[in-house]
């Protein structure tokens, strides 16, 4: 009976462990398929945005439009203000030179906004992103270049966070964002990504899809592109800059509805994934996003499997160590804020704040709206 029960702790341990260490691994021995930039014209585009009490972030996006307008007088800039009750819908208003303003009529959500922001939209090339990431101005044309090969469906920049030295909680976001691009990087290698983050990404106009307000868009918009058999691949040479949340609470509300709206996403989209994924991309999906959501439970398992084993062999003793040490580790990292096991707990704090998110979208809640996060400023 030990036995079983060290095995099932091993295995549990791997389940939990591999989206980090055994995914990434197998994606390097995965056939390459390069992405070429293809023959055909560089296509038109609208770059878009939906906010929400950003006037603190707006000045700088402002001017990072500026930039890139005059890099790209064609490109069609719009922006949705979500009945924000700053100055955010004023300072937009104040800038018709650079975009044009999607009224709201209620407060929606981002995935509303976004809907009618394309529905507005002329180009044929949507850029998606956020009120406060900053675009490298220079990088648009090499994300538009992608998009000259037919195969390509959907393009994802590379996300670089700018602080992460503030906090521990920055610093801790920071690393998990860097293992992300990089199994992203893998992925669109070997095939398709297993989809897009919110801070910019692009897709085809036409294969937008129809995304209910209370889902993640991102994740829906980008994934989608792929179930008509184009690619959604990463683009190393489209850079944007982000500041990270520096507050752990800050983080653990954020991670929680993220994972909330990822869940609902996930049951949204399972039904054409199963139909329209060869298994290879079943494999990557399931690596990728659903052993993540579930890490908690699958760590806690282990543990606790492990204990009984060691407890049916009269390891009493040692068990108490193991268990202490880790009531150790969290009180230094989370009471006391000590390095390095502030790292350690920040990690497990984000785990265990993903599992809450995917509990909440089990129980039927949903995040349709968002406020930014006050530490992130």
């Amino acid at each position: 009976m030990s036995a079983a029960l060290y095995i099932l702790s091993a295995l549990l341990l791997t389940a939990f462990l591999h989206p980090y260490i055994f995914y990434p691994v197998s994606l390097r021995a995965m056939r390459i398929r390069p992405v070429s930039t293809g023959t055909g014209p560089r296509p038109s585009a609208t770059l878009m945005f939906s906010a929400y009490n950003e006037a603190q972030a707006l000045p700088s996006k402002l001017a990072n439009i500026e930039v890139i307008k005059a890099l790209y007088p064609d490109i069609e800039v719009l922006a949705y203000s979500d009945m924000s009750n700053d100055e955010t819908l004023a300072l937009l208003e104040s800038r018709s030179d650079l975009l044009r303003v999607v009224p709201a009529q209620e407060r929606t959500g981002k995935a509303t906004g976004m809907r009618k922001m394309v529905a507005q939209a002329h180009g044929e090339i949507c850029i998606f992103t956020d009120a406060n990431v900053l675009l490298e101005p220079d990088t648009i044309a090499s994300l538009l270049d992608y998009f000259r090969n037919a195969e390509i469906g959907g393009v994802s920049g590379t996300l670089r966070y700018i602080n992460d030295a503030e906090s521990p909680t920055a610093s801790v976001g920071g690393l998990y964002w860097r293992l992300e691009e990089t199994i992203k990087a893998l992925e669109s290698r070997c095939g398709s990504m297993m989809g897009a983050d919110g801070s910019v990404f692009a897709t085809r106009r036409a294969l937008y899809p129809e995304v209910p307000a209370h889902l993640l868009d991102d994740m829906a918009v980008s994934l989608s592109v792929t179930f008509s058999g184009h690619r959604l691949v990463s683009a190393p040479d489209v850079i944007a800059y982000e500041r990270n949340t520096t507050d752990p609470r800050d983080e653990f509300r954020r991670k929680r509805r993220i994972a909330c709206r990822a869940f609902n996403t996930h049951c949204h989209l399972w039904p054409s994934i199963v139909r329209h994924f060869p298994v290879i991309d079943i494999y990557k999906y399931v690596s990728h996003k659903l052993l993540r959501w579930f890490g908690a439970p699958l760590l806690i398992s282990a543990a606790t499997a492990l204990s009984i084993a060691l407890w049916r062999e009269g390891h009493d003793k040692l068990i108490i160590a193991l268990w202490g040490s880790a009531i150790v580790i969290f009180v230094l990292g989370e009471a006391l804020r000590l390095r390095p096991f502030v790292t350690l707990t920040g990690i497990a704090m984000s785990i265990l704040a993903t599992f809450i998110g995917v509990v909440d979208a089990v129980r039927g809640r949903t995040y349709q709206t968002w406020a930014p996060a006050k530490s992130r400023d």
